[in-house]
């Protein structure tokens, strides 16, 4: 099955493409069309899905041929199917999973937990529960299942390259407990292993840093036909960014904090010396 999410992208790239091929503004289109501009905006970002039949008059109003018409036409209906993540109850971060699950390199630079994807069941709930306080049990069972399922992209064929930046802190901030963070210090380990997941820590040693603004994750598409994008959460809400602007200053953020890390040898050793101090 087609992934939705990269489906809906692909079509709003093409469409902003035969608007712009056309000669007309976004309030041209949403004139023409007997909509709202922002309509015609969250279309193009691949926010919103599309009907087909939007799609049709879209069509016809930037002059595409009758072959293209129908193979967007067909392309928004595959983004209307469900994806198995469509379920998860936070609309933003269900655009998240679509999206990481089509990327084939993925960069995270993470200073207060281990990134989700790589996470134990336990220490998945720890945070989680600590996040949101006032979760209900059966959804922040959900939220687990669902972190869990997200490692599926991890050992399956043709996985995407993972790079993880952490700050040492990570390693330090205990979460669950001494035996949630040793078992956690421990899979992160494992998943090393894996010829595509390069794990890299940024030892206290370095002091301040170009990272120490905010998190982020880098998605690589591998599509010539669909923009990188950067991902970056704060307490009130979820970011995506696809400006050129943005996206060079996260490879460029990147690039400098894989610099100031230790190698992939060096950094499995410090996360086994940190695991000995969780004994307890």
């Amino acid at each position: 099955m087609a992934n939705p999410t990269l489906r809906r992208r692909q079509l709003a790239t093409r469409l902003r493409e035969l608007r712009k091929d056309a000669g007309l503004s976004i309030e041209d289109a949403a004139q023409r069309l007997e909509c709202s501009p922002a309509k015609i905006s969250r279309i193009e970002t691949g926010r919103r899905g599309v009907i087909p039949r939007d799609v049709r008059d879209l069509c016809q109003i930037y002059g595409a041929d009758q072959a293209e018409t129908e193979s967007l036409m067909r392309m928004a209906r595959e983004a209307r199917q469900p994806g198995w993540w469509q379920t998860y109850d936070d609309p933003d971060f269900r655009l998240y999973i679509g999206l990481e699950t089509e990327a084939s390199a993925i960069t995270i630079y993470d200073t207060c937990a281990v990134p989700g994807i790589l996470q134990t069941a336990e220490y998945a709930g720890a945070i989680i529960r600590a996040v949101l306080p006032e979760i209900e049990e059966d959804v922040l069972r959900e939220r687990v299942e669902t972190r869990m399922k997200r490692q599926g992209i991890l050992v399956r064929e043709s996985p995407p390259r993972h790079l993880v930046i952490l700050d040492e802190s990570v390693l330090h901030r205990s979460v669950g407990g001494a035996a949630v963070m040793r078992a956690q210090l421990e899979r992160v380990v494992e998943w090393t292993r894996l010829p595509h997941i390069s794990v890299r820590v940024i030892p206290f040693s370095v002091g301040a840093h170009m990272g120490f603004n905010s998190a982020f994750t880098l998605l690589e598409m591998g599509d010539p036909g669909l923009s990188d994008i950067a991902y970056v959460e704060s307490i009130t809400r979820a970011e995506y960014l696809e400006k050129p602007s943005e996206l060079a200053i996260c490879r460029e953020a990147a690039h400098r904090l894989t610099a100031l890390a230790l190698g992939p040898e060096a950094s499995a050793a410090r996360i086994a010396e940190i695991t000995g101090t969780y004994d307890g």
